[in-house]
């Protein structure tokens, strides 16, 4: 009975701190899709409600963190209990690199405000919004795949990764164009390929995200695997 009560109490723990995962994702997603809103709409306001943000982003890894080595400590899990801490230790992680690209971001928007910009980048920081709801997509789906531990989910997650590395080369290409074409929009245009860097790592961190998911459900870790023997290692 006192086994069974201790079992309880784990699982308990754990899902407190899954949640509280799921929170700090949500809170990183939001973050991101405010900071392209602050570019897009060239707004110092909401790219400051964005560094706000940053703080809490940071205060939540830390105590997920602490609670995590707390339980390992004090639980002392087994082998598959360990995978999943350990797991939800580099979840937390990439999400608070999120957020240090969402305030990137919102740096950058702070700056080219106050330097102003030229009306012929307004295109190209138009086709960062394409960008960011693809890596934002990303994110969602990794986080719901988490929720679940869906590991086809979390494939699905791996597989669209390329579609975000193309807006980037893409929206890269037209900026050297303008650049060439225009020296005045140099400084401008790479703070913009700087955004659209950011943009393109959060992807990156989906992707990490995806593959903690198929190590905890799996135990098999995807890293560096090339994407046609994915199905092959998760079955």
């Amino acid at each position: 009975m006192a086994d069974k009560h201790l079992s309880t109490q784990f699982d308990t723990e754990l899902s407190g701190i899954s949640t509280r995962v799921l929170e700090m994702g949500g809170m990183v997603e939001s973050q991101v899709a405010r900071a392209v809103y602050a570019l897009t709409h060239f707004s110092p306001e909401v790219a400051a409600e964005v560094l706000t943000v940053e703080e809490r982003v940071n205060a939540t890894e830390v105590e997920i963190d602490r609670d995590l080595s707390t339980i390992i400590a004090r639980r002392q899990p087994t082998a598959r209990d360990l995978r999943l801490l350990i797991a939800i230790s580099k979840t937390i992680a990439n999400l608070e690199r999120v957020g240090d690209e969402a305030a990137r971001i919102a740096r950058t928007v702070q700056r080219l405000v106050d330097s102003g910009i030229s009306s012929r980048l307004r295109l190209p920081v138009n086709d960062l919004a394409h960008e960011s709801e693809l890596a934002v997509g990303q994110l969602r789906k990794a986080l719901d795949a988490f929720a679940r531990l869906d590991v086809e989910r979390a494939v699905e997650v791996l597989k669209k990764d390329d579609l975000i590395d193309q807006e980037f080369e893409g929206l890269v290409r037209k900026l050297v164009t303008f650049m060439m074409e225009d020296p005045r929009t140099i400084s401008s245009s790479i703070d913009i390929i700087f955004v659209a860097k950011a943009i393109e790592r959060v992807g990156d961190h989906a992707k990490n995200l995806a593959e903690q998911i198929i190590y905890i459900v799996k135990g098999t870790d995807v890293r560096h695997h090339a994407i046609g023997s994915l199905e092959s290692l998760v079955r």
